[in-house]
């Protein structure tokens, strides 16, 4: 949605809230939010990140964006995120107000060298967020049953309610073990520290020095070592190579425990695969494709780690 989108009312309070004039709004056409997300230069010169919602067509991203004022209002200025500027609510709508970031995306098909710095920077904020600074819920009460997607799947075959002819044929050979498997991915990947929860290229900016982390609705208290695992299967869709090994290779190093990623990336993919046949959300037209693809490159990375035939 473009800024002038937004009813003028809205734009009125946001503009007496920022104390200037709303000069000029560059859409960022990135991600899959329904409502804005604008670099906005302002008359007095300044320069903000504008994101706003209202309740069409998306009942649900209002919430998101109160949830991502709570956690970033309360991030140690210190961690790689864009500072929260403002926040506020007014006929529906929910407007978040950021500090403006000069960089960019990753390049896409993924560059080692731009990976490489995006997965250190990662570990270090995993460090730094360790303990929490903010209350947030875990993991395991973040994604609940929607990480059970290969038992909704096997119950749907059993049911006939879906006779899974879409689904790889690896993937329907282990549908027993693959459910089994997730039943402990809570318990795998329960910890202390904060994650971002959905990092992917769209949600990192690289600047000169710093890479800066965006999009904070999902963060969850849980292992420091989550968010690669769950970035995992977007890096495999958009290398332009083997990036696989490089990830096994990072989460060795940090010590993850094997068994314990393998559950968790299981938990991924079912959760992917599953979600990408179901109606599209309103307002989401692309997601379940997108979805879709990330569940093929995690099952392509789990057949690897498992060397199950």
């Amino acid at each position: 949605m473009e800024w002038r989108a937004v009813p003028l009312a809205v734009r009125n309070v946001v503009e007496t809230r920022l104390g200037s004039l709303v000069r000029s709004a560059v859409s960022q056409h990135a991600g899959f939010s329904p409502g804005v997300a604008a670099r906005v230069r302002l008359a007095d010169g300044r320069r903000v990140f504008l994101k706003a919602v209202g309740p069409e067509p998306n009942p649900d991203s209002p919430g998101m964006h109160r949830a991502e004022a709570h956690i970033t209002a309360a991030l140690p200025a210190a961690a790689p995120v864009p500072a929260l500027l403002m926040a506020l609510e007014f006929e529906g709508w929910v407007v978040l107000a950021f500090e403006d970031v000069v960089g960019k995306m990753p390049a896409q098909p993924w560059q080692t060298d731009q990976l490489l710095r995006v997965l250190a920077a990662s570990a270090d904020m995993s460090a730094l967020l360790d303990p929490s600074p903010v209350e947030a819920p875990t993991l395991a009460e973040r994604f609940g049953d929607k990480f059970q997607g290969w038992g909704q799947l096997a119950a749907a075959f059993k049911e006939r309610t879906d006779d899974l002819t879409w689904l790889d044929p690896w993937a329907r050979r282990n549908l027993g073990r693959l459910a089994e498997l997730e039943g402990g991915w809570g318990s795998a990947a329960a910890g202390s520290g904060l994650v971002h929860g959905d990092v992917r290229a769209d949600n990192v900016l690289l600047t000169e020095d710093r890479v800066i982390f965006v999009d904070w609705p999902g963060a969850a208290v849980g292992a420091p070592w989550f968010d690669v695992v769950a970035m995992g299967p977007s890096v495999v869709m958009q290398g332009g190579q083997d990036l696989i090994p490089l990830l096994d290779e990072h989460l060795d190093a940090r010590g993850a425990p094997s068994e314990d990623v393998t559950m968790v990336l299981v938990a991924v993919a079912g959760f992917f695969l599953c979600q990408s046949v179901q109606p599209a959300p309103p307002g989401l037209p692309t997601l379940r494709a997108f979805q879709g693809a990330q569940g093929e490159a995690a099952l392509r990375w789990l057949r690897r780690r498992t060397r199950w035939s």
